[in-house]
């Protein structure tokens, strides 16, 4: 099997990443990389880490050529206004922006200042979180990406929403960013002097991500505050959740093996002893995997919920190839083998 694959907006940390994943994939043939910026010049200018690998060079979106599978990792907005051109030349689209993550126009029109200027097409994209929505992304021709918050946060919290254990009242959430979660566009926040050995508090209430969230929670409330650090890829999601039952560690532990015990992506950490004892986000950088673990507040029912990931990888270009690999019924790890290095 040779799938045909196409980048759109490839210039960007997002979209060299999927072109990574591409290269490195048995079964995915990159054709063609798009960027308006870098047209004609190679892709090693805009990804050194592509030297040698690669002779291709960007071409323009009005160049773009028919293929099975189209990336696209535009900023916000700009691929509502191109669609029907892209869709045109593919069968399977993979968003990677916001545009398509909303399942109604309501959710959309609540967390973004305009509205959907498509809103007929947003029921036909599949929220591709895998371990949430496998089945439908089977069959699916449309398929949206989530942002990296959303999904630590989920996969996080997915099974104790599930168990119906949670007063949904009082879950607080905090994640700790990187700086590529802010993209490749410089900017004063961005420039060395400013973001070096910050501990900047980035948005500390109503993140529009934060739809995403309830969305696929299915919760009408969540406080989240979002903080940048000095890293360049990661993620870390501490998360105080407040039970409406006992639960023990050993019951935890159970309840979150239940649905993802399975899962080759999401590792459960929870170790007696050494550094590691909990999630890190250093250790999964490059990787897809979503570390998860937690902790009990002996003097409450509040539940600690760590986890981290990596944000360019499972929070976003390698969580597309996972679900591109089960649309095409391919080895969801395929492409996805990196396991990560120790000491980074």
């Amino acid at each position: 099997m040779s799938i045909r694959c196409s980048v759109v907006g490839g210039s960007g940390y997002i979209g060299g990443e999927v072109v990574r994943l591409i290269l490195g994939h048995p079964e995915l043939e990159l054709v063609q990389v798009t960027s308006e910026r870098y047209a004609k010049k190679p892709l090693h200018l805009a990804h050194p880490n592509f030297r040698g690998q690669t002779d291709m060079r960007f071409s323009s979106a009005e160049e773009l050529e028919e293929c099975d599978v189209i990336f696209t990792a535009l900023p916000h907005g700009m691929l509502i206004d191109r669609f029907d051109k892209v869709d045109a030349a593919c069968d399977v689209l993979v968003d990677l922006s916001e545009d398509f993550r909303a399942r109604t126009e309501e959710i959309y029109n609540a967390w973004h200042e305009t509205p959907h200027p498509r809103p007929e097409l947003l029921s036909q994209f599949v929220y591709a979180i895998p371990e949430i929505h496998r089945e439908e992304l089977k069959s699916t021709n449309y398929i949206a990406s989530p942002g990296c918050n959303p999904t630590a946060i989920i996969l996080g919290l997915y099974p104790l929403y599930q168990a119906g254990i949670v007063d949904e009242t009082r879950t607080v959430v905090e994640t700790k960013i990187s700086s590529t979660a802010a993209g490749n566009k410089a900017s004063l926040a961005t420039h060395h002097p400013e973001r070096s050995r910050a501990v900047r508090s980035y948005k500390p209430s109503g993140h529009r991500h934060t739809g995403e969230i309830l969305q696929e929670l299915g919760t009408a409330e969540i406080s989240l505050s979002v903080t940048a650090i000095e890293m360049v890829r990661g993620i870390l999601a501490t998360a105080h959740v407040f039970l409406t039952e006992e639960m023990n560690d050993k019951q935890l532990r159970k309840l979150y093996r239940k649905y993802y015990g399975e899962e080759h992506f999401i590792r459960i950490v929870k170790e007696r002893q050494g550094i590691y004892r909990y999630p890190e986000p250093k250790i999964v950088q490059g990787t897809n995997f979503c570390d998860i673990g937690f902790e009990r507040d002996l003097s409450s029912n509040r539940v600690i919920v760590l986890s981290a990931i990596d944000n360019l990888t499972r929070g976003s270009a390698g969580q597309a190839i996972q679900a591109v690999n089960i649309r095409y019924g391919m080895p969801e790890t395929a492409g996805l083998e990196f396991f990560g290095l120790h000491p980074v």
